[in-house]
């Protein structure tokens, strides 16, 4: 009907012909705030007014529509837009037994013509009005005719053309009604199968459309593509039809224009569905979009089934389905009584279908199915397949086609349709165009499915590469978010780090590869292994970024990085901070809740070489808080990033009840900032320090009595501590490493400390670098056990070095007692 108004061969002449019904309309949809919401190209060219220039528009300013409209009484002023209104008497159909409150209302009016016209022609136009109840903005559904069309093209005389008015009739007072509420949806095309088929019923309803040649002989309004007539058809043929009563919807010679006009429906339907699914590329809206499609419009009954691989959004399914080929029923959509499909075919089951079905047809052959009627025979026999089901009374009389989805010539499931035997049987053109659907719906699926599986990928690798921080280390607790960027594809190179050094020490670690995706990906994760590495063998925090330099430029001359490395000694209460183009970290003293950030010698990012780092050291206190981020955090497209870390130094100085909160609270102050694509990446420590009273230190000379005095210091301390379970073992570690470093050491400067946190640390110090090593002692050996022991009974134990000096260092579970 969109099209109905092309000057082609008319389709028919004679007043009582049926064809007369067959007019070009004009369709228009008016919302809830009498705003048009559709405007048909048969309603451009029968009012000349384009549908750019028409929706949103006020319909009473369109619309020769009289009473209808909101805030258009009946007897009110013309609107500018028309002449002086002639409109006929209106004709009411009472609906009171429909349910609805409204009424269908007609009329004719002639109406100031649009400009294409010939100066002075008034059109004269029919129209029909429809209220719509229900869901939705749609309230007013409005038909119109030109009824001059009617005389100039039909021939009627002026006497017979004003004897001619819209009317309404129930679709069952009329000829062929079924054929008649099968073709209503074809005068509202392109609207959607769920309004359209809301109208659809309400028209029922409320009356059929139709032309009144007189009181009693009312012709059906059919829609009128303008498309010639079938060939060898003559004109006096055509004028010999009697003047009566229409006894048929399809006239004689129109059969081509139905055919047409079935033709040109499905494509609609296809061109609709293929805009309405795909619309995300989440899985399951996708598969939810693709079954809902079908229904009302196409079939009664829609069931997605596809295999678990393409469900589980893995690699593309290997090879055609077999008969142990697991499909999963993942989604169901029907127009039938609520709850009439759920118990014998539940959403979410996984099963093998059996051989000898036509579902295993469709699956193996990957070609359609089309079954016109499933008798009592194949009913029987579909539901003996399936243990402890009986489809019978579902299937049964229902007209079944099966159509494959498929992806690169591969099947990836296949969608069941089914129709109510009230319905017309699916036709070898529906098969087409349930094939065409799948093929569509195909291709839609597969792009969700490798989105879902570019992202489990994207979601692993950043999963695996972000470590799992301990929220407690000695001296500090941590806290830790990321959120990856909105960018498709998510994965980047930022990444964070706290790293346990010797000594109680802690080593915080922010870093941003510059750019997204698997590359930066790859480069965040060798460059953090690198500062692991080097902050485990107590590198320096300028070297450590120099050495970091060197290897992403020995790695590639593309890549570019920014990275802060700072070390916090609990003991001393000091923080060490080296700096490689980050942004600086943010500090908030527990004194004052005051917050600042750290001005650092900024250095260059990694990978540029030849610029130097340097170094600076803060004091802090019990209960300060170390703020550290990316990029992704404060800086958005198109504002100062100094605002950025402003707020950032707001929301960190905020007091909270945990880290967590302190987190949580820096994020939604910052993240809610409008343009944010990038990853984020946040690090929080609250530098709790260690008390002196934690802390025990001695001087040992390297003399072989030493060991003993070593045992009896750790004894007391402990005891003084109240851990007396621990003596017997840490006596007997401590034993074993002063030993070596007695037996070892060329001064005799010894250093032994232990350290009470969350276990003990103990850490004996000598002037020899060399590191130790574990060695295999045989049954007659007398030495090379002690560190064997040490790394059996220690909860970890290691050693590093630095410069001329080493430390051994091992910890022990705390138990309390005395």
């Amino acid at each position: 009907m969109d099209r109905g108004s092309e000057r082609d061969t008319p389709p028919g002449r004679g007043v009582g012909d049926t064809a007369a019904g067959r007019i070009p309309l004009a369709v228009v949809v008016v919302d809830r705030a009498g705003l048009v919401s559709h405007w048909s190209t048969g309603a451009r060219r029968l009012f000349g007014v384009s549908r750019e220039d028409a929706v949103g528009q006020p319909a009473a300013d369109l619309l020769p529509v009289s009473g209808t409209l909101p805030e258009d009484p009946q007897d009110g002023p013309a609107p500018d837009a028309f002449d002086a209104w002639d409109a006929g008497p209106a004709r009411d159909l009472e609906t009171s037994l429909g349910g609805h409150t409204g009424y269908a209302t007609t009329g004719r009016a002639r109406l100031r013509p649009p400009p294409q016209t010939p100066d002075g022609e008034r059109l004269d136009v029919l129209w029909w009005a429809y209220p719509l109840v229900g869901p939705g903005p749609a309230r007013l559904l409005v038909l119109a005719a030109d009824a001059t069309r009617l005389r100039d093209e039909r021939g009627y005389d002026d006497e017979t053309a004003e004897r001619i008015s819209p009317g309404l009739a129930r679709h069952t007072e009329l000829p062929a009604p079924e054929e008649l509420e099968r073709r209503l949806p074809e005068i509202l095309p392109n609207m959607g199968p769920g309004l359209s088929t809301r109208i659809v019923a309400q028209v029922l309803e409320l009356g059929y459309p139709v032309l009144e040649f007189s009181q009693y002989d009312r012709v059906p309004v059919t829609p009128y593509w303008g498309v010639p007539r079938r060939p060898g058809r003559t004109r006096a043929e055509e004028t010999a039809v009697p003047r009566q009563r229409a006894v048929a919807v399809v006239p004689a010679g129109a059969e081509q224009d139905l055919e047409y006009a079935a033709v040109r429906e499905r494509l609609e339907f296809l061109n609709e569905v293929s805009s309405g699914i795909g619309s995300s590329l989440d899985l399951g809206e996708t598969i939810r979009e693709v079954t809902s499609a079908a229904v009302p419009r196409f079939a009664d009954f829609a069931g997605t089934h596809l295999r678990a691989a393409v469900l589980a959004g893995e690699g593309f399914p290997d090879g055609p389905p077999d008969a142990s080929t697991v499909m999963f029923r993942v989604w169901v959509e029907h127009n039938d009584e609520p709850g009439r499909w759920d118990d014998t075919v539940p959403v979410g089951e996984a099963f093998a279908f059996p051989e000898h079905t036509p579902f295993y047809k469709c699956m193996v052959t990957g070609e359609p199915v089309l079954v016109p009627r499933v008798t009592e025979e194949l009913s029987e026999r579909i539901s003996g397949e399936f243990e402890k089901r009986d489809l019978r009374p579902l299937i049964r009389g229902r007209s079944l086609l099966i159509v494959p989805l498929k992806a690169r010539n591969v099947v990836l499931g296949f969608m069941v349709l089914m129709r109510r035997p009230d319905r017309p049987q699916f036709d070898d053109m529906d098969r087409t165009t349930g094939a065409e659907l799948a093929a569509r719906a195909g291709l839609v699926l597969d792009n969700a499915r490798m989105y879902t599986y570019q992202e489990n990928v994207a979601d692993t690798l950043q999963d695996s590469m972000l470590p799992q921080v301990t929220p407690r280390m000695p001296g500090c607790d941590i806290a830790t978010r990321y959120l990856p960027g909105t960018r498709l594809g998510r994965i980047g190179g930022d990444w964070f780090d706290t790293i346990k050094l010797p000594g109680s020490r802690t080593a915080l670690v922010v870093g941003d590869v510059m750019g997204h995706g698997l590359n930066s990906a790859a480069m965040m994760g060798q460059l953090r292994t690198a500062v692991q590495t080097m902050a485990a063998m107590e590198t320096p925090p300028a070297q450590l970024l120099r050495n970091l330099d060197d290897l992403a430029r020995r790695l590639g001359d593309t890549y570019l990085a920014t990275c802060l490395y700072a070390v916090y000694d609990p003991i001393r209460g000091e923080l060490t901070l080296a700096n490689a183009g980050h942004i600086p970290p943010v500090l908030v003293r527990a004194e004052d809740g005051s917050s600042e950030l750290l001005e650092l010698p900024t250095g260059a990012p990694i990978g540029v070489g030849g610029v130097p780092f340097e170094v600076r050291r803060v004091k802090v206190a019990p209960g300060d808080r170390l703020v550290l981020c990316t990029d992704g955090l404060v800086e958005v497209r198109g504002s100062d990033i100094g605002e950025g870390l402003a707020a950032l130094c707001e929301s960190a100085a905020h007091p909270a009840a945990s880290m967590d909160d302190a987190c949580d609270t820096i994020i939604r102050a910052l993240n809610t900032r409008g343009g944010r694509k990038d990853d984020v990446a946040l690090l929080m420590a609250r530098l709790n320090g260690i008390p002196d009273e934690h802390v025990a230190e001695w001087r040992l000379d390297a003399e072989p009595r030493e060991v003993a005095r070593a045992r009896r210091l750790v004894r007391e301390r402990l005891l003084q501590w109240g851990l007396s379970q621990a003596v017997e073992t840490a006596e007997l570690l401590v034993s074993e490493v002063v030993t070596n470093a007695v037996r070892h050491a060329e001064s005799d400067r010894i250093g032994l400390r232990v350290v009470r946190t969350d276990a003990l640390l103990f850490e004996v110090t000598d002037d020899e670098p060399a590191l130790p090593a574990m060695l295999s002692a045989g049954p007659h050996d007398e030495s090379g056990r002690g560190l064997r022991v040490v790394s059996r009974l220690a909860r970890e134990w290691g050693a590093s070095a630095s410069g001329h000096r080493k430390t051994v260092w091992f910890e022990q579970t705390v138990t309390t007692g005395r």
